[in-house]
This record gives C-alpha cells, sequence and structure tokens, in this order.
C-alpha cells in the first residue's frame, strides 16, 4: 500500500506556562523509517508513562481540554473542550465547566459531561494504562458520547443522529468500509487521527488480539487499509496540527509523562505507514464525451487513464466545480440531479490509489431535454417512502401542480402485496384532506414511533414490505406507483426513499433512479418536500442573488421587504441549510462543501428555485 499526502502547517505558538515536551525526547528516532521507526516511538512513548488512573483524568482535562483559545469562534472561557459539540464558528450550544456537571444520568444534549474513548473500552477489556490514557480518552458530552457508542470513525452519507456541533452518526462513505460509522467535524479529524496513531504506537505489544473494526488484527499497520487512508488523510489534509494542539500534547505530557509523538512530528505517520511513497500522478483522461441527454441527466464517457500503480476512481466536475467520485475505475457514468433545458460543462480527472490525481481531461458540453421526464401530466405523486423497522412505515404525497387542491376525494391510494397482479387495499382520504401548494400530506402507520409529521394514520395501506406495489390514483386511473404490479422481488427493504427534486410530475412505471435512498427509519425530510422543474406558476417577488459562483458570503437582494425562507439542497435533495431573512441580507456559506448546489427561496407559499454553485 502506497499513499502520499502533503504536509501544510503553519503554526504560531503562544507563550505556555506549562513545560513544553523536551527537544530531545525523540532523538533515538532519527533516520528510521517504517515499522521499526513505530517500535522505536513505542519505547519512547512507554518510557515514563505514568499511568494517573481513570479518576484523575478529570483533573487532567483542566489543562489538557480547556477552551483558553484566543481565536474566533472558540470562547476562551475556560470552559470544557468537547470535540463532538464545540463549536469553532460561532457559540457552542452549550459549555461545562471543569469539576461540574459530570454524568450522571442524561437522555439529551447538554444534561452532563463524562469520559469517551476514542478506541472503545470494549477493544481492551476496559484494562489500565489503556483505559485512563488521556492521550485517546477525552471529555465528552454524555449522551453524544452514548450516541457514538463503540463505532468505528467515518465519513458519512445519509446521517441517522446528528450532534448540535454537526458531528455525526450514519451509513459510511468510506470506501472499504459499508457499516455504520461516526464523523466528526472537521476541525477536529486531525485530533482524532493523531489520537489513534497513537494508541497503535503505544499499545503495538498487545494491539494485534485486540478486536475492532478499524484494527486489522496485526501490530505493524494496526489498521485496516481504508482506516489507516482515512487516518492519514484527517490527519495531513483536513486537520492538520495547530497551536492548539501542541499545546494539549504540552499538557498531557505533564501530566502522564508522555506525548503524542505525531503532534511533536507529524512527518512520522507517513514514515511509518509510507517509507516509499507513490508520488507519481495518472494520465489525464480523454476522449470525455457528454450523450443521451434527459431532462435531468446527462451521460459521460472517457479513455481510462493509466497509472504506475493503479487508477481507484475518477472525480467528476460540473462547470468546473467538483460534483462526486465514481468511487471505481469504469470509464462510464451519468450525472444525475440535472435542471431541465440547461446547458452544462463536463470535465475529469482520474485519482490513484495513493490519491494523486491527474490533469483535467477535454471538456465536453451537453444541454438537458425539456420533456417532463417524469411522463405525466403535472399533478400530485409520491415523493417519500418510509419502508423502516417493525410498524414504522409513511407514504408522503406532494403537491407541485401551481394550484392548492383541496378536493381529495378524486384520488385513492392502493396496495398490491406479495407480487400480487392485481390491487387489493384501498385508501380514501378523509374528507377535509387537502394539499397547499407546495406543500406534503403524509399517511403513517399508527403503529410507528420515529416520526410525528402524519396528516392520517392509517395501518391497512402502511402494511407494505420492501417488495409491495403501490399506487396513487385520480378518478380510479393509476398516475404514480411505488414498485412493481406483479413483481415480488425487493426493491426498497428497510429504506428510506425520497423522490429527486428534479421529479415534478407522477409517472406509472417505477424508476428507482428517480429516488434518493437513505438508511433505516431515516425521516429527516418527512413533512416537506422540494423539487426544482416546475416554477412557472410560482409568482415570487424579485430576488438578486450574486455573487454565484460564491465562496464564503452570498447576497440575498430582495425587492422589498418579505419574509423569505432560504434553503439550500444538495445535488442529491438533501437539504443543508435553512434560514429566513426578512430584509436583504448576506448569508454565509463558509462551511458548504466545494459543489452544485439547488437554492429554494419561499415566500406566502410561493417557491423559485435556482442553481448554487459553492467554490
Amino acid at each position: 500500500m502506497k499513499h502520499f499526502y502533503t504536509l501544510l502547517i503553519t503554526i504560531g505558538i503562544a507563550n505556555l506556562s506549562l513545560a513544553q515536551v523536551p527537544a530531545n525526547y525523540y532523538d533515538s528516532a532519527n533516520g528510521l523509517s517504517g515499522y521499526t521507526l513505530k517500535t522505536e516511538l513505542r519505547d519512547i512513548i512507554t518510557n515514563g508513562h505514568n499511568d494517573q488512573g481513570y479518576g484523575a483524568l478529570y483533573t487532567g482535562y483542566e489543562t489538557t481540554h480547556s477552551d483558553n483559545i484566543a481565536e474566533a469562534g472558540y470562547e476562551n472561557d475556560n470552559t470544557v473542550l468537547l470535540f463532538y459539540t464545540e463549536n469553532p464558528n460561532g457559540n457552542d450550544p452549550y459549555t461545562y465547566n471543569h469539576g461540574q456537571d459530570q454524568c450522571g444520568n442524561y437522555n439529551a444534549e447538554g444534561v452532563c459531561h463524562n469520559r469517551e474513548h476514542l478506541v472503545p473500552q470494549s477493544t481492551f477489556n476496559s484494562a489500565s494504562p489503556m483505559q485512563n490514557d488521556i492521550h485517546h480518552v477525552i471529555p465528552s458530552d454524555g449522551f453524544t458520547n452514548g450516541q457514538r457508542g463503540s463505532l468505528p470513525f467515518g465519513t458519512v452519507g445519509s446521517a441517522n443522529w446528528t450532534s448540535q456541533n454537526g458531528s455525526k452518526r450514519g451509513s459510511s462513505t468510506v470506501a472499504g468500509y459499508s457499516g455504520t460509522v461516526f464523523e466528526p467535524i472537521d476541525e477536529f479529524k486531525g485530533d482524532v487521527a493523531r489520537a489513534l496513531l497513537y494508541f497503535a504506537v503505544r499499545y503495538q505489544d498487545n494491539v494485534d488480539s485486540y478486536g475492532w473494526s478499524m484494527f486489522n488484527g496485526t501490530e505493524d499497520q494496526v489498521f485496516q487499509n481504508w482506516a489507516i487512508d482515512m487516518l492519514l488523510d484527517w490527519h495531513y489534509n483536513v486537520d492538520p496540527v495547530d497551536a492548539r494542539e501542541i499545546q494539549r500534547n504540552d499538557a498531557a505530557y505533564n501530566f502522564q509523562g508522555n506525548a503524542n509523538p505525531f503532534v511533536n512530528h507529524p512527518e512520522y505517520a507517513n514514515l511509518i505507514w509510507n517509507p516509499n511513497p507513490d508520488n507519481q500522478a495518472p494520465s489525464d483522461p480523454t476522449n470525455l464525451m457528454a450523450s443521451n441527454p434527459s431532462d435531468n441527466s446527462i451521460d459521460l464517457s472517457w479513455t481510462a487513464s493509466t497509472d504506475n500503480v493503479a487508477i481507484d476512481s475518477y472525480d467528476i466536475y460540473v462547470d468546473g466545480v467538483f460534483s462526486y467520485n465514481t468511487g471505481n475505475t469504469n470509464t462510464t457514468t451519468t450525472v444525475t440531479g440535472l435542471l431541465a433545458n440547461t446547458n452544462y460543462c463536463f470535465t475529469v480527472k482520474a485519482k490513484d490509489t495513493s490519491s494523486n490525481e491527474s490533469n483535467f481531461s477535454n471538456q465536453d458540453c451537453e444541454t438537458t431535454t425539456d420533456n417532463g421526464s417524469s411522463g405525466g401530466d403535472i399533478d400530485i405523486f409520491f415523493s417519500e417512502y418510509i419502508e423502516g423497522t417493525g410498524s414504522n412505515k409513511a407514504l408522503e404525497i406532494a403537491n407541485f401542480t401551481g394550484t392548492s387542491i383541496t378536493n381529495m376525494s378524486i384520488y385513492t391510494l392502493k396496495l398490491s402485496t406479495n407480487g400480487n397482479a392485481g390491487w387489493g387495499t384501498t385508501y380514501t382520504f378523509p374528507s377535509n384532506a387537502s394539499i397547499a401548494n407546495g406543500g406534503v400530506y403524509v399517511i403513517a402507520n399508527g403503529g410507528a414511533n420515529l416520526c410525528s409529521q402524519e396528516d392520517d394514520l392509517n395501518n391497512a395501506i402502511t402494511s407494505f414490505n420492501g417488495n409491495d406495489a403501490i399506487g396513487l390514483f385520480k378518478n380510479d386511473v393509476l398516475i404514480d406507483i411505488i414498485g412493481e404490479l406483479g413483481n415480488n422481488a425487493d426493491f426498497a427493504e428497510n429504506v428510506t426513499l425520497v423522490r429527486k427534486p428534479t421529479i415534478d410530475r407522477p409517472t406509472t412505471t417505477f424508476n428507482l433512479a428517480e429516488w434518493n435512498s437513505f438508511g433505516t427509519n431515516d425521516c429527516s425530510d418527512l413533512g416537506s418536500h422540494t423539487q426544482t422543474l416546475s416554477v412557472n406558476n410560482f409568482n415570487i417577488e424579485t430576488v438578486a442573488l450574486y455573487p454565484n459562483p460564491v465562496k464564503t458570503n452570498l447576497n440575498i437582494r430582495l425587492k422589498k421587504d418579505t419574509e423569505t425562507q432560504i434553503e439550500i439542497y444538495d445535488i442529491l435533495g438533501k437539504r443543508v441549510y435553512n434560514t429566513v431573512i426578512s430584509t436583504s441580507e448576506s448569508i454565509n456559506l463558509q462551511n458548504l462543501k466545494t459543489g452544485v448546489y439547488i437554492i429554494k427561496l419561499i415566500q406566502n407559499n410561493n417557491s423559485i428555485s435556482k442553481r448554487l454553485i459553492k467554490n
């Protein structure tokens, strides 16, 4: 395994009252590399390590984990610094004072704090000194600690829980691991990575016997391939060492007599796990062609790149902005989530297994069609489907017809189970049912215990499983469908499906490509829906957005003061920003990742959507 990471660190160290790690502390490691270096570092940081015990950690945190940082976004108030709940870009949602509010019982964030083992205690049976090592045992909000549990760290695709500072738990997007992971915010990813690398060195003699999903059962590499790739990326690229962490490392050295070598010498990580790094970039992709446009998608194909080791994947750029990584070596892909009747220009970069990246391919452009790709007339349609555990089942129907629908008696839902060729259970809407323009109607199972956005409870129509078809009928004529009538194959078991924002009308042929898929029991989008095509019927006050593309601040100028809801959705239709303004304002989008988004502006139940590019 060969990987290379560029080290970019600019550190200004304030005057510290604590003694620093001695200048000659690592002298015996000079000139070493690979696992020989790792073993020497083990000897260095084991010698002098004085286990202070589990109870003393709270005392140690007073110097190692205090918010005494004189930087914008930090309070500098000497409260407990918590990786999972600190907000480095504004006011913390809550704080704890040292020596107070230690857990304790808790049922929500902000109740009490305790001690979080970045390498779970169950991994080493709560043995000492691992249980008491302040380099990897950090203070944490008790409830948030419980939500992380013993999960591995990773990057989350679909979150099923998010802390008040943005740390989240959910499905993994890390290549090589498909389970549930916990993702801290970028500000602390390097801190977490260096703590885990420290653990792999300090406890090298026994770590091969510790069972955890990030470990590979060896005492040399210690980590699974996917895990070490990610940790090195967090260490070097996402969150390099800063003055705050150096100060914390010095405090830990004073507390228990040893230091984290990856804080003092970040280069050690590459020297151990990448002693012979691959730094040769792949050749550029060629012959890129954009073709086969639809209302919301365009196909891409290109000639493969070559590399001295191996190509890993390709990065796709839309109008010069990174959109997504293919995750494989295929030389074709379909870009989805596009707007109708819009010209798009595409380029591609190759990435090898060491994360070296090629230059851009040639550029090719294509214009999406404007044919109403869903195939039916503008009408209400299924917008969300939840098939969760037990009775956690729900259906959402959206109205983007341009007018409110107050007479629902002409619509019905029908259910076909277990591959039957005919329809069975029929649902009739209550006499007072209605759907405002741009609104939704939610029908949930009465036994559901995770969502509370329903307009009606009905156990019969929501008794479906992941292989059952559900039809939406108008005047007893099918206009929209989830699943395939007469087909008993599972298509949506234990998932949440949300209709993509480019779909604006019903269709009698089910196409899973029209839906975004999320994890089991995910109802975070239930109760509202967005789509980006049918805007001609909306009459919204004039709004100007600039600059676009935007880097940090987006200016929103209203023609007149009007309460305006601002919603921003990523290319998969997931809402990533939401606020309400009443006058012209500038909103800070610095935390949005680079990419293509849809910004939706809503006034008086009318809305319009525009494409937004974040640089």
